[in-house]
């Protein structure tokens, strides 16, 4: 099997098998598809992280108001008594407004977060490190567990409108956040190696041999990333000969008959 070691910039990602023989199309597919539902299962692992500490996220109409505001403007959360965590709530206050602040309480809050762990372990960076490949089936594996223990802390679900539930649905709306700017759309992904982007169209022997053992790094990014990378190469300053002949008096002049 060959061995692609990716990378996004100088951070290292996953491992990832594969053979010579196998469609850039399919490859590139494959390691976007990883990459990103390893974000998903970060997202999600931040979220439930608040949701053990603070309860369900609050209707978007009333996030970031204080109590008085609340009461003020007569705001009623319909889905507080409706998602109740296992066993009780706890009251943990949530400083900056999101959440309900009833919390699950201290073994609830344990399930949630000791699957937390699980789950960022199984599609963690340092699996590289230990020489282990991010397979799909881990990412499923990584998001069905915290889903499942979603469940068990609150079996009547969550509010439509929770980051969690939104993301468990697959209807994360990302839009306008830092998140969004690292996912990387199939269809806009590259990928690099040895300073080439691997074209769609082509194998992977057509850049690396026939070696099965092959071992190698490459670089996935955005189509839009590429080209922004790429954008000096089209001002003066990156002509050599234009800089030269700048420093030398003689840009702007006109060879031909006035």
């Amino acid at each position: 099997m060959v061995q692609l070691h990716v990378k996004r910039g100088d951070e290292s990602q996953f491992l990832f098998n594969t053979t010579v023989d196998a469609s850039l199309e399919t490859v590139i597919q494959q390691i976007a598809s990883i990459y990103n539902g390893r974000l998903k299962v970060e997202r999600m692992c931040a979220e439930i992280a608040e949701l053990a500490d603070h309860g369900i996220t609050l209707p978007p109409n009333m996030q970031g108001l204080t109590e008085d505001q609340i009461v003020e403007l007569k705001l009623v959360d319909e889905w507080e008594e409706k998602c109740v965590p296992s066993g009780g709530p706890v009251l943990r206050k949530d400083d900056i407004g999101r959440r309900n602040g009833q919390a699950p309480n201290d073994k609830m809050k344990e399930v949630l977060m000791k699957t937390v762990d699980e789950a960022k372990a199984l599609i963690s960076k340092k699996q590289a490190q230990a020489n282990v490949c991010v397979i799909m089936d881990m990412v499923k594996e990584a998001l069905d567990q915290l889903r499942g223990a979603v469940m068990i802390v609150y079996p009547m679900g969550l509010p439509p409108h929770d980051p969690i539930q939104m993301e468990m649905e697959d209807r994360e709306d990302l839009s306008g956040t830092q998140a969004s700017l690292q996912v990387i759309p199939e269809d806009e992904c590259q990928l690099w190696w040895a300073a080439k982007e691997m074209q769609r169209g082509k194998k992977l022997q057509d850049y690396i041999g026939k070696n099965e053992k092959t071992k190698i790094v490459v670089k996935i990014q955005k189509k839009l990333e590429e080209a922004d990378d790429d954008s000096y190469l089209d001002s003066d300053w990156s002509d050599r000969q234009a800089l030269k002949r700048q420093f030398q008096g003689l840009t702007n002049i006109k060879w031909g008959p006035r």
